[in-house]
């Protein structure tokens, strides 16, 4: 026996204890052995268990709590720590999947070769001017093969990443991409004979930014120019203070329209405050519209913009139809009146939304005719489309091309021709008939994925932690 080592260290399953390690030496070679066992609970010169370490990692990437939970939690648990070593034991959890991820590739290969290899789902984001993180997984088994952070999404910087999961991997069955230039160029120049597809969903978000792109944003810039939601926030605040003046009004006000009673209701001493506060509040709302994918596939301006109007509409129903009494209730309708005026009145703006309302019809046309991104489901990002024949969604599509391009007044608009020039120049990327790959077991059927977006786990959300630096999550790929 060379000496004895006494430290404290705290695991899940026993708790903080007193640790005595017992050091041994060959005295013919010299070599020195500490206790197995011991490392395999805690790594050398850490205080906190493997089980610890886990722990922290699932509670605070796949659990979305926060640091003051998670300390309350291994407190209950008799493991003392502060937010800042949660916050830093988060950090080390990433870094050791990191390490244990790279060391497993042979086996991940291994193991995408028994499901007759891999589909490859390429996508990046990034926010402002920080790197742009790029993401790659199988589509087959839905395992992220890497990730990185890159300065852009230029082929010059994809393609030695690109290289690097075919040194590893192997060339995949096919590639499902959006069709940005870089993600194109890298992936033809690292895989020039794999099939290349286009991700459904990155295609209808084109299709839809040139569809009404520029309608949107006469619709942006108009509302801007008016500074209406700013006024109508002030309005909402001023009648919040007034409101607030007069306890139990708005618990009797929605009592009564539970009730509908009506007479009630308009015998109420403050009716048309509230009222008027309701509606305000619906208006101001239309901006946090949509099913969650973002625009084209969710228009909050456009929503904004009809509901002024609504509202616009409503406000004289109510001033004609007498339903305010006081002269003050019809200063207050007055004044939202006026408010409202000259954003109905904006000509450029009603052409705008008129339009783009014609617009979104058609693009709704055809996210119902390729079966995804349909505007009745709730999925939002995780929408990878119906589980439909490819021939029969390539059909409808098809159909679908032919009924614009034989409207002469629609095709007059560029927007109509940008959207059926991306039609045919990826219509062989879109739809793709089921590949057959050959496996020790057999010929496998694979059908490719028709959306490079993954499934996020439920409720997940990254809190607040700088560890966030490490670990990427994007709206259409999930890194870790």
């Amino acid at each position: 026996m060379l000496k004895t080592k006494t430290k404290r260290v705290a695991t899940l399953a026993i708790g903080e204890f007193r640790a005595r390690e017992f050091w041994y030496s060959c005295h013919r070679c010299g070599f020195k052995v500490g206790s197995e066992e011991l490392r395999r609970l805690v790594a050398k010169g850490c205080r906190v268990g493997y089980d610890v370490l886990v722990r922290v990692g699932h509670a605070f990437f796949l659990e979305s709590r926060d640091n003051r939970q998670i300390v309350d939690e291994l407190r209950q648990k008799n493991v003392s720590a502060s937010r800042s070593e949660v916050s830093y034991l988060a950090r080390k959890f990433i870094v050791y999947l990191v390490l244990l991820h790279k060391t497993m590739r042979k086996e991940t290969k291994a193991f995408l070769s028994v499901h007759g290899g891999y589909i490859l789902h390429l996508d990046g984001t990034s926010e402002g001017e920080s790197p742009h993180l790029i993401s790659v997984l199988d589509g087959i088994t839905e395992i992220v093969l890497d990730n990185v952070k890159l300065p852009s999404e230029n082929a010059d910087d994809l393609i030695p990443f690109l290289k690097g999961i075919k040194a590893a991997y192997g060339d995949p069955v096919s590639v499902v991409t959006d069709m940005g230039k870089g993600f194109l160029a890298a992936l033809r120049e690292v895989f020039p004979n794999v099939l290349l597809f286009a991700c459904h969903f990155h295609f209808l978000k084109n299709v839809g930014n040139e569809l009404f792109g520029e309608e949107n944003d006469t619709i942006r810039k108009r509302l801007n120019s008016h500074g209406i939601q700013g006024t109508l926030r002030r309005r909402v605040r001023t009648l919040n203070s007034r409101i607030a003046k007069a306890p139990g009004l708005a618990d009797t006000f929605l009592a009564g329209i539970e009730g509908e009673d009506l007479v009630k209701l308009r015998a109420l001493d403050g009716f048309a405050q509230v009222l008027l506060r309701a509606l305000l509040m619906w208006v101001l709302e239309g901006k946090n519209q949509g099913q969650g994918r973002g625009f084209p596939f969710d228009q909050p301006l456009l929503v904004f913009c009809q509901r002024l109007s609504t509202a616009y509409a409503l406000l004289g129903q109510f001033s004609q139809s007498g339903l305010f009494k006081s002269k003050k209730e019809k200063k207050l309708c007055s004044t939202l009146l006026r408010d409202l005026l000259p954003v109905t009145r904006d000509s450029a703006l009603n052409t705008a939304v008129a339009t783009m309302l014609e617009k979104v019809e058609v693009f709704n046309r055809l996210r119902v005719a390729m079966r995804i991104t349909l505007p009745e489901n709730k999925r939002g990002l995780n929408d990878d489309g119906e589980l439909c024949n490819m021939k029969t969604i390539e059909k409808e599509v098809g159909k679908f091309r032919r009924r614009v391009s034989a409207d002469s007044n629609r095709m007059k608009d560029n927007a109509y021709r940008k959207m059926i020039g991306l039609l045919d120049k990826y219509w062989d990327m879109l739809f793709c008939d089921p590949i057959v790959v050959h496996t020790e077991t057999g010929k496998i059927i694979i059908q490719p994925q028709r959306t490079n977006n993954i499934l996020l786990p439920a409720g997940f959300q990254n809190p607040q932690d700088p560890s966030e630096t490490i670990l990427g999550c994007t709206n259409h790929a999930f890194a870790a």
